[in-house]
């Protein structure tokens, strides 16, 4: 049975609506970096989508072809997520979304090194027909975090953000966004199939003591 993140590992990929401390460890990702605002039509973000689809679907799929992967084994592949930031701005500004950056992600197993990565984009490039050069193999441990689920719209995250930072006073941390750390999002729900008020979204900001 191919192995499952959302649940095997429920801590990072299932919270509950009620805020929590995570302690999020080191794990490898896909990543596309752009700017822009996510929901312009042909948009940055939009356009990394497919690309990291396409690499992390040449690792999952390559069972059935001759490239054997040292320490393969079948998985599920994980949902997109998102670092998201703004220059000048501690958090997030929704109301320009044209100033955000980000780094679009799908997390890898950890048999995933940089020579796997590097085999999956040639290969994804000749077979699926796509300039790939955007995406990178990138390694991120977190460390501590809150997080909480949201459900519904995008745009209503500030009151789940709101609770976040409540819980973050209650427990005497500190917002520690900077230049390594960002506001993350992983994006459980597709939203070209669930209404808004269903979209399920796991809210992670980073924090410290």
């Amino acid at each position: 049975m191919a192995y499952n993140f959302k649940k095997e590992q429920k801590d990072l990929y299932n919270p509950g609506k009620r805020p929590m401390v995570i302690d999020v460890p080191a794990m490898n990702y896909l990543a596309v970096r752009g700017h822009g605002d996510p929901n312009a039509a042909d948009s940055e973000y939009q356009q990394s989508i497919p690309l990291l689809y396409a690499v992390a679907y040449t690792i999952k799929m390559s069972k059935k072809g001759d490239h054997q992967i040292p320490g393969y084994f079948d998985f599920v592949v994980p949902p997109l997520e998102g670092y998201w930031w703004q220059e000048g701005v501690k958090g997030i500004d929704y109301d320009h979304k044209e100033k955000f950056s980000f780094i679009s992600m799908i997390r890898m197993p950890d048999f995933v090194d940089q020579a796997t990565f590097e085999w999956a984009v040639k290969e994804a490039s000749v077979k699926k027909r796509l300039d790939l050069a955007k995406v990178e193999f990138l390694s991120q441990h977190e460390g501590l975090c809150v997080q909480a689920l949201h459900v519904g719209p995008y745009d209503d995250e500030p009151a789940t953000v709101k609770k976040l930072h409540e819980l973050m006073a209650d427990k005497g941390l500190q917002l520690d966004i900077n230049d390594h750390r960002h506001h993350h999002e992983i994006y459980l729900s597709d939203p070209r199939r669930s209404q808004p008020e269903k979209l399920r979204t796991i809210i992670r900001i980073p924090v410290k003591k």
